[in-house]
């Protein structure tokens, strides 16, 4: 089973060389801590940055270089910072050709719901709703079952939707999904983790097809 930087390093390893990819709040920012050596990519931030490195270290923090979540962040030579009128113009242009979002419920068609719990007070959507209507691959980083030990891969979202039919994949503490046809793929399984632990935690359609591998990090 993994924790959040586990889930954060085989979400890393779907970035490919040449992207231009987008973090969402949460798990998905542990993502630029683990790009492979020799990928070139360009994390973009909603709030106005291209060119985002990895966390910094203890002591080095630059209160001004921050990223959508509001964490203090690097910046990599060649790096620009515009104001976020141009960052969301990027996002809308379908510029960015990987999004990372984390999530509250995914549905078996590719439906996220991941800014609103009716009746908690909330900031606002921010930017997922243009991330998710014009980035053209959105992976889902997210625990696989809520703090009651309930799924959060369904067959319809409960909560609020951010987008429709558009989550591809999906990296949870237990396994990588792939969505398509209006159903979960099983396509690995994290180490140590059952298929019957995986059932359990899957409400949504689920469907796994001969030998899973386990996850390799």
């Amino acid at each position: 089973m993994l924790d959040k930087t586990g889930i954060a390093k085989r979400i890393a390893k779907e970035v490919k060389d040449g992207m231009y990819v987008n973090l969402g709040i949460g798990i998905p920012t542990l993502v630029a801590n683990y790009i492979p050596e020799g990928i070139n990519v360009v994390l973009q931030s909603e709030n106005g940055l291209l060119g985002m490195g990895p966390f910094p270290f203890e002591g080095e923090e630059d209160a001004d270089l921050i990223n959508a979540g509001k964490q203090t962040i690097t910046t990599l030579p060649g790096s620009s910072i515009f104001d976020s009128a141009l960052s969301f113009g990027m996002i809308r242009a379908g510029k960015v050709d990987l999004t990372i979002l984390g999530a509250m419920e995914v549905s078996e068609n590719g439906d996220i719901a991941n800014w609103k719990i009716p009746g908690k007070m909330v900031k606002g959507m921010g930017g997922a709703m243009d991330l998710v209507a014009s980035a053209k691959n959105i992976i889902v980083a997210m625990q696989q079952v809520n703090k009651h030990g309930e799924s959060k891969l369904l067959k319809t979202c409960s909560l609020p939707l951010t987008g429709v039919k558009c989550v591809k994949k999906i990296v949870t503490e237990l396994g990588v999904y792939e969505v398509k046809d209006n159903a979960f793929h099983l396509l690995e399984r994290a180490k140590g983790v059952t298929i019957q632990q995986i059932k359990d935690a899957t409400l949504g359609h689920l469907i796994i097809d001969g030998e899973i591998p386990e996850m390799e990090l």
